[in-house]
């Protein structure tokens, strides 16, 4: 993959915190405070953005495309 092409530190950060659980109501957005430094609206954006980028299906494809579904299903919903 080209240098330029790689994800920031930022990106790969979300990209982490996805693949972790969060036990309890608020617990993920504690950790987005808490780790990131992001308001929890700011840190969805950066996440919706990813979704769309191929940089993050190719540095983590089983969780871009897993939020993918998730995301596809709650348009679905609507």
């Amino acid at each position: 993959m080209d240098e330029r092409a790689r994800l920031g530190r930022r990106e790969l950060d979300v990209l982490a915190l996805e693949r972790r659980g969060f036990a309890g109501p608020g617990a993920k957005e504690r950790a987005i405070r808490e780790e990131l430094g992001l308001a929890p609206v700011r840190y969805y954006q950066l996440l919706n953005a990813l979704l769309d980028d191929p940089r993050a299906l190719a540095e983590d494809p089983v969780t871009v495309n897993r939020l993918r579904r998730v995301r596809e299903a709650r348009r679905g919903e609507r």
